[in-house]
């Protein structure tokens, strides 16, 4: 599989996830987003760039429970709970972000 951007073929998995992680750009994201039918906005550029920094630090994409976690610490309970994640990221906060943010699915999600 793969997606078309700027006159570039990237491939991706059969989940839509880039198969190399520095063929991401914020255009990327963007094509990723309206295809799922999501105008992205401030608060999810600051979820995927959360996830970014997070995956700098970590080498790894978090699952649900450790993204609302780590975002309660840096970014408050309001941004760091399932309820406000799922109303940005519809199909799976964890899932979906990761997947416009370049990253790979995150560990132990089906």
């Amino acid at each position: 599989m793969s997606i078309e951007i700027d006159h570039r073929v990237l491939e991706t998995d059969e989940e839509g996830y880039l198969q190399n992680l520095s063929d991401w750009s914020t255009d990327v994201a963007a094509q990723m987003a309206t295809e799922d039918g999501i105008e992205l906005t401030d608060n999810h550029w600051e979820v995927i760039n959360f996830l970014r920094q997070y995956y700098d630090e970590y080498k790894i994409a978090p699952a649900i429970r450790i993204l609302t976690k780590a975002m309660a610490k840096k970014l408050g309970r309001e941004k760091g709970n399932t309820r406000y994640l799922y109303k940005l990221f519809p199909e799976g906060p964890a899932k979906q972000a990761c997947r416009y943010a370049g990253l790979p699915k995150p560990t132990g999600c089906v």
